[in-house]
């Protein structure tokens, strides 16, 4: 009977122990309830814990959390339907706080949907588009690629970043008594709606259309300069090269002129080898086998055909 009693009292003070003691992870914390009230603060130290055994531990994450956003179709202030999607990064600052307002991660996901997404709608509404997509004033990378007397950006006032930022700080206003804190807001995706993207699309191939037909009248224009550069130094070096060929024809005329009236005003001898220099040479021009010649006894052919004779 006495070792029944003592394995009794046992299980008893492992029941007690096991409804008394819990243990708080490093990346949890606690609240304790009794019957669903709140009792005492929070505890954020890990580490092995004591309650009364009929209270009741409430653990809650203190790692970062994330909530994600659904794609909605929003309107700009100037009349553009866009799709926007967006998510945040969140975390429970007051467990307490967060227990009497939210209970649980399901109900703040439930509020923020309702926070979230409303002060995107709002943000999206009172900016024009351009607002929304552009994120500041910097020059178009495409002017340097393709300069157009036309081109350059459009000046913003606010831009993407301001916008998410609002959005940001009305949401953590918004949170700060849920006992949560909201951390960070981004812009996943913003699309053109399906009732202007074809007008987009054929705004982009238009532009793109109109820098090509640019560059090719601009190559035109240069293809037709290089030829008439090249027309205009071809006919250059023709004239040159006609100049220097006349006036070496020239000169080597004067030079053979010049020869020649020096052989001419020689001895008698040398006269007359030169003239009989020029008749071999107008035979060999004017003679071939199959001439007949006919000359009288008393001209120059026949003289010197006389005196060339055996």
């Amino acid at each position: 009977m006495t070792r029944i009693l003592g394995v009794l009292l046992v299980l008893a003070l492992l029941l007690l122990a096991n409804l008394s003691l819990f243990v708080v992870r490093e990346d949890r914390q606690a609240i304790i309830t009794e019957f669903g009230a709140p009792v005492g603060g929070a505890i954020d130290t890990p580490g092995l814990k004591f309650k009364l055994p009929w209270r009741r531990a409430q653990h809650f994450d203190r790692r970062f959390l994330e909530w994600q956003g659904s794609a909605e179709e929003l309107p700009t202030r100037d009349k553009v339907f866009i799709f926007v999607d967006t998510y945040a990064r969140w975390r429970i600052s007051d467990p307490l706080l967060f227990f009497q307002r939210l209970r649980d991660e399901r109900g703040a996901q439930s509020r923020l949907d309702d926070i979230l997404d409303g002060e995107t709608r709002n943000a999206i509404a009172n900016h024009d588009l351009i607002e929304v997509i552009r994120s500041s004033n910097r020059e178009a990378a495409a002017d340097e690629s393709y300069p157009d007397a036309e081109g350059g950006l459009e000046e913003i006032v606010t831009g993407r970043d301001k916008i998410r930022l609002d959005i940001l700080a009305a949401a953590q206003a918004r949170t700060a008594d849920l006992g949560i804190e909201v951390l960070d807001v981004q812009f996943r995706r913003i699309n053109y709606g399906e009732q202007v993207e074809p007008d987009v699309f054929n705004r982009m191939i238009s532009e793109r259309q109109r820098i090509a037909d640019r560059f090719r009248s601009q190559g035109q224009g240069r293809a037709s300069e290089i030829l008439g550069n090249m027309d205009r130094d071809l006919k250059r070096i023709e004239s040159e090269a006609y100049r220097e060929a006349t006036e070496i024809r020239g000169r080597a005329d004067a030079s053979a002129t010049e020869i020649y009236a020096s052989a001419y005003n020689q001895s008698a001898q040398s006269r007359n080898f030169y003239e009989f220099l020029r008749t071999m040479e107008a035979f060999e021009k004017t003679i071939d086998p199959n001439t007949w010649l006919v000359v009288s006894t008393d001209s120059d052919y026949f003289s010197f055909l006389k005196t060339s004779g055996p």
